[in-house]
C-alpha cells in the first residue's frame, strides 16, 4: 500500500528542494516534479517527493482524516 501525505512548503532551497511542514514535522522534500513551487503551496508527498499541488481545504481535510484514524487506532 502506498500513502502520500499533505505538506506545506515553508522554504524553497537549492537544487529542487524545499523545507516542508508535514503536520508539524519539518522535512526537506524534493519539489522538482512540481511546476513553479512557491512558499505556502500545499503538496502531496510520497517517499520524499512532492507529487502534486493540492488546495488548502483538501490538505486540511486529509490531515483531519489521518488524525481520526490515528485516534481510532489508539482506542483499540
Amino acid at each position: 500500500m502506498c500513502l502520500a501525505v499533505p505538506a506545506q512548503i515553508v522554504e524553497l532551497m537549492q537544487d529542487g528542494l524545499a523545507r516542508c511542514d508535514l503536520n508539524g514535522v519539518k522535512k526537506e522534500i524534493n519539489v522538482s516534479l512540481i511546476d513553479q513551487p512557491q512558499v505556502g503551496d500545499w503538496i502531496i508527498v510520497h517517499v520524499g517527493f512532492a507529487l502534486n499541488r493540492i488546495d488548502e481545504s483538501q490538505a486540511l481535510e486529509t490531515l483531519r482524516m489521518l488524525s481520526a484514524l490515528e485516534e481510532a487506532g489508539k482506542a483499540q
